[in-house]
């Protein structure tokens, strides 16, 4: 079995538990101290097995296989990729079966991540996931006073619209935002419009 390593906690004796996002699921597993043949991380794409554990009330994660990417390695593109993957854990970790959906999510964006700017690419995967949840508010309404939108843009957590007297944050275009919303592309905003949405979507899912 393949999954995405969304969450490890530290329990005693350097024991771990791992949360794994699978393509149909969310694994939370005990990883032994004594089994340190592989090294594990936030945000690694193993295959593994999931047994049966008689120390333990949660399965065994045995197995370990690391499926490396290129960039695994290069510190900067993994110091964003580790905070995006954790939002997945926050997000998802009540839910015991999933779609394929957010697997996927995760894998697309894992095979462009050296190739293009991680936060460009983390802002459209989660417009992607918003609306797929339906939670996408591309028709501009303001979420505080519920009027139109028409200058004046902002948004806050989950990318709501705002007019900007009614959330005090920064301005977008509407235009721009709505090219993001609408081809799930953040080409038309800039470098510094990309880093005010990445801090956004810190904030969480």
């Amino acid at each position: 079995m393949q999954g995405y390593i969304i969450n490890i906690t530290r329990v005693k004796d350097e024991d771990l538990i791992v949360t794994l996002l699978t393509q149909t699921s969310i694994k939370t597993l005990y990883r032994f101290y004594g089994a340190r043949h592989s090294t594990i991380h936030l945000g690694y794409k193993i295959d593994f097995e999931a047994l049966p554990s008689l120390k333990s009330s949660l399965p065994q994660l045995r197995s370990i296989l690391h499926l490396g990417t290129s960039w695994n390695t290069h510190r900067e593109r993994m110091l964003l990729w580790q905070p995006f993957v954790r939002l997945f854990y926050t997000h998802l970790k009540d839910i015991a079966s999933l779609e394929p959906f957010y697997f996927e999510l995760l894998e697309s964006c894992a095979a462009i991540w050296a190739k293009q700017n991680p936060k460009r690419i983390a802002i459209e995967a989660y417009v992607r996931l918003l609306e797929h949840e339906g939670r996408l508010h591309d028709d501009f309404i303001c979420f505080n006073c519920e009027e139109p939108i028409t200058s004046d843009l902002t948004l806050i957590r989950a990318y709501l619209p705002a007019h900007k007297n009614c959330a005090w944050n920064q301005t977008f275009s509407l235009l721009h935002v709505k090219r993001l919303f609408e081809e799930k592309s953040t080409i038309a905003l800039s470098d510094e419009e990309v880093d005010v949405l990445w801090k956004i979507l810190l904030e969480g899912f």
